[in-house]
């Protein structure tokens, strides 16, 4: 099974950079899922998306909306806190027909690979759309985000779980 989530990155990445678990550019969590099919494509494969497979397959699904989206801007709104007892503080993203459509889209493609969301209560309409503050990094509110550069990241690459990879990563 893989791992694997589509952000949009709010600082600049490059494709197959890869970075420590702890060590995320900030981000816009689109959907994270873990593929469970199809079983015809090899799973063990974990470089980019050219030489991968599976990864290529998605991408390729993922091209269309994500074409549609880059470009489109968001505007962070107030700080809020996730997580057990609201300890991770997050700047929320200010509701967007663009982030919502491509979110909505990415899920449908998850639906499809197949795959599985772990957390389907915080998908479609219980989408919150937000950035988590990494130390001293963050956003505040009013700032205005450009969707462009938005990525397939691999959560496990080669098995690792200390890891993350950009497999795919789309700029506009």
């Amino acid at each position: 099974m893989r791992s694997l989530i589509a952000v949009a990155f709010v600082e600049p990445v490059t494709e197959g950079l890869e970075f420590p678990r702890e060590g995320w550019p900030l981000h816009i969590t689109l959907v994270k899922f873990d593929v469970v099919g199809p079983k015809s494509l090899p799973e063990t494969t974990h470089r980019p998306a050219a030489g991968d497979p599976l990864a290529a397959r998605i991408a390729s699904l993922m091209e269309p909306p994500v074409a549609e989206a880059l470009g489109s801007s968001v505007t962070v709104g107030s700080d809020a806190g996730f997580g057990r007892a609201g300890s991770v503080p997050v700047s929320l993203i200010d509701p967007s027909l663009a982030l919502q459509g491509l979110h909505d889209a990415l899920v449908r493609i998850v639906a499809e690979v197949p795959g599985r969301i772990a957390t389907a209560g915080h998908t479609l309409e219980g989408y919150r759309p937000h950035v988590s503050h990494l130390g001293a990094r963050r956003l505040n509110a009013g700032d205005v985000v450009v969707l462009d550069q938005i990525a397939l990241v691999d959560m496990a690459p080669d098995g690792g779980h200390a890891t993350r990879r950009v497999l795919k990563l789309w700029t506009g």
